[in-house]
């Protein structure tokens, strides 16, 4: 760590109190298993935590990242250059409302847990959650989905709280339509920690959606590979139309090995990575199958997955 840095991490430290850990290792709290340390973390347990965080956050210019469930993120082995935070302590609660159906879920609830507890609740419209290993608040940042529906078919609006806001953060709520909702992805700034997701669903028949969750869960064991990974590593580049596990397919790359990453022999789409593997494997071997399809297909593949630590102008 470049003395200058190491400063202004001692500034953080400092200000954070007891709050903060130095150097925590985040790959435990990924599904890709790999990956380097923070150089401060924060496990939240109230809104008074993240206003610390915002005015340490403010008075250093360090650069902050929450981590949910950490199914959508790959950090480089030389770990993050700031401060993670975690708000499962705080988030990780659902309300039905049963006259409405609308439902308040936080922001670390899985999304699997979610769709089976609303489908046994009899409400209908996120049995396809079922098949996406994430959390609310990953879902609404990247604007996660699949099956045929998103989180934009039934969000509402979201809680968040904002670092950024002078002198020490603000708890904002923002409508749907205000979070810059793309195909798999948002605007939302870095400093934005989402809080809850207020979702919209509508009255359903308990044992039809049960069966559409064992069908989704079927579906995915038969076409999608367990182990360390984190889903889609690209986005569809044309979505409904052209896939980016076709397109890595089609120049015979599924099975390709890059040192300890390896392309799916199950889904092209997916990068795994070995036990005691190297995230940096992981994202040079994206590099690589991105710079491939370019040059076969004229495709230029985005990344799905959050890249923390990396130069991301090679992926």
């Amino acid at each position: 760590m470049p003395a200058a840095h190491a400063d202004v991490v001692d500034t953080a430290a400092r200000e954070l109190g007891e709050l903060a850990r130095r150097d925590v290792s985040l790959a435990p709290l990924t599904t890709y298993k790999v990956g380097g340390a923070a150089d401060l973390f924060v496990e939240v347990t109230s809104v008074n935590d993240l206003r610390a965080v915002a005015r340490a956050q403010r008075s250093t210019q360090l650069p902050v990242l929450v981590v949910g469930r950490g199914s959508n993120l790959l950090v480089a082995e030389r770990g993050f250059g700031g401060i993670a935070v975690s708000v499962a302590a705080i988030a990780s609660d659902v309300e039905i409302d049963h006259e409405t159906h609308i439902v308040r879920a936080g922001s670390a609830v899985l999304l699997p847990v979610l769709a089976r507890q609303l489908a046994t609740a009899g409400l209908a419209g996120f049995e396809w959650a079922v098949g996406v290993p994430g959390s609310i608040g990953g879902a609404v940042r990247m604007n996660a989905g699949g099956h045929g529906s998103d989180m934009s078919a039934s969000l509402i609006d979201v809680h968040t709280f904002d670092l950024a806001t002078e002198p020490d953060g603000a708890e904002v709520t923002l409508t749907a339509a205000e979070l810059g909702r793309r195909f798999r992805g948002s605007g939302l700034a870095p400093t934005t920690v989402v809080l809850s997701a207020r979702l919209q669903l509508a009255a359903g028949d308990a044992d039809e959606a049960r069966r559409e969750l064992s069908e989704i869960v079927a579906w995915r064991r038969a076409n999608q590979p367990g182990g360390q990974n984190a889903g889609s590593v690209f986005v569809n580049p044309v979505p409904g139309e052209v896939s980016a596990g076709q397109l890595v397919d089609s120049i015979g790359l599924r099975g390709f090995r890059h040192r300890s990453a390896s392309v799916s022999d199950k889904h092209a789409n997916f990068i795994q990575a070995d036990p005691d593997g190297s995230a940096d494997d992981v994202f040079e071997l994206m590099s690589i199958v991105r710079r491939r399809v370019e040059e076969a297909t004229g495709y230029s593949l985005r990344s799905e997955i959050r890249l923390i630590g990396f130069d991301r102008s090679d992926a």
